[in-house]
């Protein structure tokens, strides 16, 4: 009876049947987005054989979410999320569709990787707010944890699954066929959309047109501090501590002297934790500052753990502990900012939450990809455990400060 509660706990949100229909349509697309996102990174590093230059990619693709990011969530914001989503999904397969046949022409070169770069950083800045704010319109607030809980479980699994699948395919057919199959999976998640019963959404108001609408967010987000503090630290730890895909390829190849099969290894094994990390995020998530600074604290040390590892399979034992507490901080960050935003405002603050998260790596990229071509993979890797550590600093004291102040942060 235990082990039937847990599971009915851990998996509410499925009963839900358009979040059901959402998820495995999810499943398909997600795996192969972390094709497409393995398989781009190893073709950069076959094209041009430095480190700097794939942080340039990662840094092109994010850009436009550091820019366009917060207008983005305005959109988000005025329109309905779910029209919106098929858009934008559409527009992400054409992209996987060109890069592929690019690639299996054998006319790709690096300029047209980073054009097709920021395509599809551009279409990530509409996307990520429209995708984090509809989860609540699929399950209301009383599932919501439970939900963000699964999305990370999700994606991470299709981080286990899709880089597997990448390092197979990249060393006998090549990087091409790994961006054709991400192109057609999108099929899956925006048939998924359309089918959806709409009778059964909980949209939020519509948000009218008006002027300075992004300054009214960042005004709003600026007088939460329960908003504006997890924000400091997602921003943080996502500058540095999220590079991953710039780290990794570099260590598979330079650290433990390995081709694409052992970097397909390396990202599953992350994946493989945060499947974990996931589900035991949705049957006991919790929110919050205190959390956050639990979570990353023991991300940072996990992290260090993965820079410090003497051999590979040391190294993938600590990339599954970095997995499992990376999707925990991720989860509670997503949801602690849900549940503590206006609804008319959630798109604009999820749109912040993705500029934190994804819009610092224009920042963070380059630096971790000049540090890691000039000294070594593990060096990238501490300079982002540094970064969890501040982060996990920062939250203390803000809390601390509040605190003395007479307030509560939650």
């Amino acid at each position: 009876m235990n082990v039937q509660a847990a599971t009915q706990r851990t998996f509410s949100s499925l009963s839900n049947r358009n979040y059901r229909k959402y998820f495995f349509g999810q499943a398909v697309s997600l795996a192969g987005t972390w094709m497409q996102s393995t398989a781009q990174a190893w073709l950069v590093l076959v094209l041009t054989h430095s480190p700097t230059n794939l942080g340039f990619v990662v840094a092109l693709q994010t850009l436009p979410v550091l820019l366009l990011g917060p207008y983005g969530g305005v959109i988000a914001d005025r329109l309905n999320k779910r029209r919106l989503m098929i858009g934008l999904q559409s527009m992400m397969g054409l992209q996987a569709l060109v890069l592929s046949v690019l690639t299996l022409t054998h006319v790709i070169n690096f300029a047209e990787v980073c054009v097709l770069a920021v395509v599809l950083g551009v279409n990530n800045s509409f996307e990520n707010p429209a995708r984090q704010s509809f989860v609540l319109e699929m399950v209301g607030p009383t599932d919501l944890r439970n939900a963000v809980g699964l999305n990370s479980t999700l994606q991470n699994a299709s981080r286990a699954v899709g880089p597997a699948i990448a390092g197979v395919l990249i060393a006998t057919v090549g990087e091409g066929w790994c961006f054709a199959l991400n192109a057609l999976s999108f099929v899956a998640v925006i048939g998924s959309l359309v089918a959806m019963d709409t009778a059964q959404l909980r949209p939020s108001e519509p948000t009218q047109r008006s002027r300075g609408q992004v300054r009214e967010g960042l005004r709003y987000v600026k007088g939460e501090p329960n908003l504006l503090v997890p924000l400091l630290m997602m921003a943080l730890v996502g500058m540095l501590a999220y590079e991953f895909q710039v780290t990794l390829p570099v260590a598979a190849q330079r650290v433990f002297h390995g081709g694409s099969e052992t970097f397909g290894v390396m990202t599953s094994s992350m994946g493989i934790g945060a499947v974990i990390g996931g589900l035991v995020t949705a049957a006991r998530g919790k929110t919050g500052m205190h959390a956050m600074v639990r979570a990353a604290l023991v991300f940072g040390v996990c992290i260090l753990f993965a820079a410090l590892s003497p051999v590979l399979a040391v190294e993938f034992v600590a990339l599954i502990l970095v997995g499992y507490t990376s999707v925990s901080f991720l989860s509670m960050a997503n949801s602690t900012l849900q549940l503590q935003t206006n609804p008319t405002m959630r798109g604009r603050v999820m749109a912040l939450w993705a500029v934190a998260f994804l819009g610092t790596t224009p920042i963070g990229g380059p630096i971790i990809g000049w540090i890691t071509e000039h000294s070594s993979a593990r060096v990238g890797l501490e300079v982002g455990a540094a970064s969890c550590l501040l982060a996990a600093l920062l939250g203390l004291w803000a809390i601390r400060r509040h605190r003395q102040r007479g307030l509560v942060l939650a």
